[in-house]
């Protein structure tokens, strides 16, 4: 409380506290890949040894699709995430792309980036709207996990 004095009258002036509208901080999801493989999403390490994209694409056209119908399907409610991306052991950069799945792909929003290098992790901030998204790495090349982001 503050005092003016203002031509012999003494004004009182209360502090006004002003709230603004809470925002949601977004929640933080981290995710490991290892050679071919998000760790989180198949459940287990398969102990895969690549030294180039080109292995993991071999590994995958074998044995990819076999994986994903064992893999755990993530689902999330709508809002503000991080994906936390590590690169646990992979020998070179890899990256992370999540985007919609059939037709979500045009209306779903997307994030994707590289250059992970072995041993750290990045960051990539998305807002997830309802609906059936895919995610992988394209440089590691891993399968096609599932994501569904319900209200």
């Amino acid at each position: 409380m503050r005092h003016l004095l203002l031509f012999g009258y003494s004004i009182l002036f209360y502090p006004v506290v002003v709230f603004a509208a809470e925002q949601a901080l977004p929640q933080r999801i981290e995710w490991h890949q290892q050679a071919c493989q998000f760790l989180e999403a198949e459940g287990k390490d398969h102990h895969y040894q690549s030294k180039s994209a080109a292995d993991c694409k071999a590994i995958n056209q074998r044995d990819g699709k076999a994986r994903v119908k064992q893999a755990k399907r993530t689902r999330l409610k709508a809002g503000v995430y991080i994906f936390r991306i590590y690169n646990d052991d992979v020998a070179y950069p890899l990256g992370f792309w999540l985007r919609g799945k059939g037709l979500g792909r045009i209306t779903l929003p997307s994030v994707s980036g590289g250059g992970i290098q072995t041993g750290h992790f990045k960051d990539y901030k998305i807002t997830l709207k309802t609906g059936d998204y895919l995610y992988s790495c394209p440089l590691n090349p891993t399968p096609d996990y599932h994501l569904t982001v319900i209200p």
